[in-house]
């Protein structure tokens, strides 16, 4: 025979198992607008998203720009606005612009969340989830002062001035600054288009063969140094490098000792929590309000680099399933 406080134990676990959690609701329909939708640093954060999907039993749509173009995204968030959607998730890369559209959404009754980049001060989103740029930035800057000690090193950023990025140029650029190192900082644009960055990043160093170091705030720009660098063997030379994110060829450069370092932001949690939060706050009739959540900053390096390159997984996009360029 079962006792009673078995029986009671039980049924506390079944009172919060996940088959009694989500109770039938609507299909709530939510839209990411998004600054760079076939960019391959998205792929895990829309692995992301589809599985917050799947398991709150909500709708998605990726939409926005290619080319970071503010104007395409807030004509998406307007649409989205028009049609009533259940949330918006929204890559604020401008300080201004999104202001409007976000108080017109709130004052519909439509949630809205910032991912990735957060925007301007004034801007009355509920939340912000993603790294906190500036201080990702002085910490990237920190890590450079520590790899090069004097010389020129270039900071490659694909949309200057666009918010999602721009910050963590700020932060690099002030602590090199305050590392008081007889190092030279040269900031150079190279588009949001891949093959664009590469072509930049290979351009500048031709026209800069004394350079001690080159790094990037972008997943893109990262990648086109890891390839320039491997095809001048520049590593031989003391050539430093680094960036962010983890595109496999960024990460088997790291593995071959081409590169020092890149930053792991976590991008799947950047597609799969604002699903999540976006739901529980119509779940709960506005009760559970979205929370500012920074998805952090690791540095991979030679020392951990493996267990990214060995495991194929939905959570830094190296699974098969869903591949470069998203259609």
């Amino acid at each position: 025979m079962i006792d009673r406080a078995t029986l009671l134990k039980r049924a506390a676990l079944a009172a919060v198992s996940p088959a009694s959690f989500v109770k039938p609701h609507p299909r709530w329909r939510f839209v990411f607008v998004n600054h760079a939708t076939t960019n391959p640093f998205f792929v895990p954060a829309r692995y992301g998203i589809s599985d917050a999907c799947s398991l709150f039993d909500v709708a998605c749509e990726w939409r926005g720009s290619k080319r970071s173009d503010v104007s395409e995204m807030v004509g998406v968030m307007e649409q989205a606005i028009t049609r009533g959607v259940d949330g918006i998730a929204v890559s604020i890369i401008d300080p201004t612009l999104f202001n409007g559209p976000t108080q017109r959404a709130l004052a519909k009754g439509i949630p809205v969340i910032a991912y990735n980049a957060d925007g301007g001060k004034n801007n009355k989103r509920l939340a912000y989830v993603g790294q906190d740029l500036y201080q990702a930035g002085l910490q990237f800057g920190a890590r450079i002062a520590e790899l090069v000690q004097e010389g020129d090193v270039f900071l490659f950023i694909a949309t200057p001035g666009q918010l999602n990025i721009q910050p963590r140029i700020d932060g690099a650029v002030d602590a090199l600054r305050d590392s008081g190192k007889p190092i030279k900082v040269h900031v150079v644009a190279t588009g949001a288009l891949v093959e664009a960055e590469r072509r930049k990043v290979e351009q500048t160093y031709l026209a800069h063969k004394s350079l001690r170091g080159m790094f990037a705030v972008d997943a893109g720009s990262t990648e086109a140094i890891a390839q320039v660098i491997r095809k001048y063997h520049l590593h031989t030379k003391g050539v430093h490098g680094g960036g962010w994110d983890l595109l496999r060829i960024t990460l088997v450069a790291i593995d071959d000792g081409l590169l020092d370092f890149t930053i792991d932001q976590q991008p799947y949690l950047q597609g799969f929590l604002p699903v999540q939060q976006l739901f529980l706050y119509q779940y709960s009739g506005g009760l559970v309000s979205p929370a500012e959540t920074n998805t952090g900053l690791k540095f991979v390096t030679k020392a951990d680099v493996k267990r990214y390159l060995t495991t194929s997984t939905r959570y830094e996009g190296s699974s098969p399933l869903q591949k470069f360029p998203i259609s």
